[in-house]
C-alpha cells in the first residue's frame, strides 16, 4: 500500500468528481480501469472513500456549511467532503489534512484554496466524531426524494435513507442447504431462505466459492424465481439475464433456461458463473427485441431500469443521475412487456420485477399492462418467508429497503406474475 495515503485519496477523488459532476457511474468507472494503476489495497481503499463518501454526502455537506462562506467548486469540496469523512472515522488529522491539501494544490484552478482546504478541515477534526454520530441520517437527493415521498410518505422514505446510510451486508443464494453454509460462514438464513454475513471480506476467499455451493445475489433480487415455484423440466426464458444470479437459480431448480442479454461482457460474467457452479444454461447475446421463437413455460423479465432500488449498494446512483432518463426506460419496460407475453405458450407465467422504488416502473405498469391485455391476470404471490403486508392491490410485491430493518434490510423491487389465457 502506497504509505503516504496520497494515490488513493487522489483515486477516490477522481471517482467522486466523475460522479458529481460527470454524471458517470461508479461501476462504470472501475470497469473503464479507474482504479487499474492502484496495488490491490490501495485500490479497495481508494473504493471505500469514494463510497463512505457518497453515502455520508449530504450528511457531510451540512457539517461543512458553517465553514464554507460561498461554494468553493466541485474540485475543492470533493476533497473537503473525502477528507471530512475519514476525520470523522478517527484517521489522523495530520495526515488526512496534509493529503487533501496536496490534492488541491495539485490542481491549477484549485490551487489556491489550498489555504481554504487546510483551515476548514482542521476545524472539523477539533468537532471529533462524535460530532458526526450527532447529525441527521443524510438525504436522498430532491431529484429523487420527492416521488419517493410521494408515493411511500416520509416516514418510509426516512426509512429507506437509514437502510441506504448502513450499506448493505452480502448476501447468498446457495445451492444447497443454506442452514449447514451459514453455520461455516457464520451467517444467518433468512425467512425468505438467502444466506446473510454481516461481515464478508473478500468474497472469492469464502468457503464454497471454488466450489460453487453458492453466488451473491441480494435476498430481493431472489425472490422472483421463487415466485415460480417448482421450476423442475420447465422452458424458461430469462430476458436481460446477466450478470446472472436469476438464471443460476432456474438452473440449479432443473429448468431448462435460456438467458439472453444484449451486453457481451456482462454475459461472459454469467457464463463465467454458470462454470463455477457446475450448471448449466443456454446463454444468447442479443437484444430481447431480436428473440422471437416462443412457447416458453415461463418467461422471466428483469426489465432495465431506474435501480432506485440497489442505492444501499450503489450510492453513487442518486448524484450520477437526475431521472431525465426515466421516461425511455418505462416506455422500454411497457415495450418489454408486451413482447414477452409474445413468447409465452398459453398458460404461461411472465415474471417481471424492476429494481425500482419508483410505482411508474413497478405497479403502474402492471396496471396499465392488465388493461392492454384482456385475460391476462396477474397470480397472487406465494412462497415461504413471504410477508403479507409486501402484496399490492393489484396482487404484485413491494419490496423496500426499509423492510427488515433489524436484519440488514433488503433491496427495493417490485414484482408481479403474470399469467397468460389459455
Amino acid at each position: 500500500m502506497d504509505q503516504s495515503g496520497l494515490l488513493p485519496r487522489r483515486s477516490a477523488h477522481h471517482l467522486l468528481m466523475q460522479i458529481t459532476t460527470e454524471g458517470r457511474l461508479m461501476a462504470e468507472l472501475i470497469a473503464g480501469g479507474a482504479l487499474a494503476q492502484l496495488a490491490p489495497d490501495d485500490r479497495a481503499r481508494a473504493q471505500r472513500l469514494a463510497t463512505d463518501a457518497l453515502r455520508g454526502l449530504d450528511r457531510a455537506d451540512r457539517m461543512l456549511k458553517p465553514y464554507l462562506k460561498k461554494p468553493p467548486g466541485d474540485h475543492v469540496m470533493n476533497a473537503l467532503r473525502l477528507g471530512l469523512i475519514e476525520l470523522m472515522q478517527g484517521e489522523a488529522a495530520y495526515g488526512v489534512v496534509n493529503a487533501y491539501v496536496e490534492i488541491v494544490a495539485r490542481n491549477k484552478r484549485s490551487q489556491t484554496m489550498k489555504g481554504l482546504v487546510n483551515a476548514v478541515l482542521r476545524r472539523i477534526a477539533d468537532e471529533g466524531p462524535e460530532a458526526w454520530a450527532k447529525r441527521p441520517v443524510p438525504l436522498t437527493p430532491g431529484w429523487l426524494r420527492q416521488p419517493l415521498v410521494a408515493a411511500w410518505g416520509r416516514d418510509a422514505v426516512a426509512g429507506m435513507e437509514s437502510a441506504h446510510f448502513a450499506g448493505a451486508p452480502l448476501d447468498l443464494t446457495t445451492k444447497g442447504d443454506p442452514a449447514a453454509l451459514a453455520a461455516a460462514l457464520g451467517g444467518v438464513v433468512l425467512p425468505n431462505g438467502t444466506l446473510r454475513l454481516a461481515q464478508a471480506g473478500q468474497v472469492s476467499g469464502l468457503a464454497g466459492y471454488d466450489a460453487g455451493d453458492w453466488w451473491v445475489q441480494d435476498a430481493a433480487a431472489a425472490i422472483p424465481v421463487k415466485l415460480l415455484g417448482d421450476v423442475t423440466g420447465l422452458r424458461v426464458l430469462d430476458l436481460c439475464a446477466a450478470p446472472g444470479g436469476k438464471t443460476l437459480q432456474l438452473a440449479a431448480g432443473g429448468a431448462d433456461v435460456t438467458a439472453v442479454d444484449l451486453s457481451e461482457k456482462r454475459m461472459t460474467r454469467l457464463t463465467e458463473n454458470l462454470a463455477r457452479t457446475g450448471l448449466a444454461a443456454q446463454t444468447l447475446v442479443s437484444d430481447a427485441f431480436a428473440v422471437t421463437a416462443g412457447g416458453y413455460d415461463a418467461v422471466l423479465l428483469d426489465a432495465p431500469c431506474s435501480a432506485t432500488g440497489t442505492i444501499r449498494r450503489h450510492p453513487d446512483l442518486p448524484y450520477a443521475k437526475d431521472g431525465s432518463e426515466f421516461g425511455a426506460l418505462i416506455a422500454q419496460q411497457e415495450a418489454l412487456i408486451d413482447h414477452a407475453l409474445t413468447l409465452l405458450r398459453p398458460g404461461g407465467r411472465l415474471v417481471y420485477c424492476t429494481c425500482s422504488l419508483l410505482p411508474d416502473e413497478g405497479e403502474v405498469q402492471i396496471e396499465e399492462a392488465l388493461a392492454r391485455h384482456p385475460g391476462l391476470r396477474v397470480l397472487p404471490p406465494a412462497m415461504a418467508g413471504l410477508d403479507p403486508a409486501w402484496i399490492t392491490e393489484e396482487a404484485g410485491l413491494r419490496l423496500r429497503p426499509d423492510y427488515w430493518p433489524d436484519q440488514g434490510g433488503m433491496d427495493g423491487f417490485y414484482i408481479a406474475v403474470l399469467t397468460k389465457p389459455a
